[in-house]
């Protein structure tokens, strides 16, 4: 008699754990889902999680738990804890806003990544070409024993080549381009010819802070902008495209050095010759 009692008992026993491992079951389900979704960033896996993710933690029951929890809720009253009503737990969701459309959100993000590789190809065959550019000027420089006067680099509005005007370019306030000049020019203009992007070329000109007041040149900027309009039109002579040709004076504004020494002054009578950036790049000399 006393096995026969036991036996409701023992048989409760070994379902009562039915019921743990189907909690079980669903938590291990919940973290494999997480564990899958955040293995790659994307807004449609995102979405799948926070569905899931509700469905697992609201509280419901697998199938077939709950005739395990009805069966146990018969026997006697030592075992009446079993009646107890289980908690749902809160639903776990990602903070991530559901977009209205998912299939324009991702074909936007992708046109987005296409644009940036393709910005990012193009930026890095344009440094290429400034630097091949770059070194065949430096080079031509330093054959010519011009080293100290020109001076091609690579700065953040594109190439930039350097050209200081004393006993090369222009005689002391004057805009009227010396004999030495011509093969720098020419093999500037040679090069223009060969920049297989057509690059807008931009010609500087800039002083020191020595004023200038003469009939012809009444201030800096006027004299600035002569010899830059001076070695444009040289440039054009040479057979450069109009279309791809402009400048600029800007007197003895952006010095390069201090104008409180006459070595700092020669650096700023200057005039350069820019070949202007298509494509962006973050940070000069890159």
């Amino acid at each position: 008699m006393a096995k026969r009692r036991q036996a409701p008992e023992d048989h409760e026993s070994m379902e009562r754990w039915l019921l743990t491992y189907s909690d079980m079951i669903t938590l291990l389900m919940a973290l494999f889902i997480v564990l899958f979704s955040i293995s790659s960033v994307n807004i449609s896996k995102f979405i799948t999680l926070q569905e899931s993710l509700r469905a697992a933690f609201s509280g419901g029951i697998l199938s077939g738990g709950r005739s395990i929890l009805q069966d146990g809720s018969d026997s006697t009253a030592v075992h009446s804890p079993n009646n107890t009503e289980i908690p749902s737990l809160v639903p776990l969701t990602p903070t991530i806003p559901k977009p209205v459309d998912q299939g324009a959100e991702n074909s936007i993000s992708q046109s987005q990544l296409n644009a940036l590789l393709k910005e990012a190809q193009n930026s890095s065959q344009e440094n290429s070409e400034f630097l091949a550019l770059e070194h065949r000027i430096n080079s031509y420089a330093r054959a010519h024993g011009w080293s100290n006067q020109v001076k091609a680099q690579i700065q953040q509005q594109g190439l930039v080549v350097t050209v200081l005007t004393d006993n090369l370019l222009f005689a002391s306030g004057q805009d009227t381009l010396e004999a030495a000049s011509h093969p720098l020019l020419n093999e500037i203009a040679t090069l223009i010819g060969l920049d297989k992007e057509d690059h807008p070329v931009v010609v500087e000109g800039y002083t020191d802070s020595v004023p200038i007041h003469n009939a012809q040149f009444p201030t800096n900027w006027w004299l600035s902008t002569g010899r830059a309009n001076v070695v444009l039109q040289y440039l054009l002579d040479q057979g450069v495209p109009a279309s791809r040709l402009s400048e600029q004076g800007f007197g003895q504004q952006h010095p390069v050095a201090s104008n409180a020494t006459p070595a700092g002054r020669a650096k700023n009578r200057r005039v350069e010759i820019v070949f202007e950036r298509k494509y962006p790049s973050p940070t000069p000399g890159t």
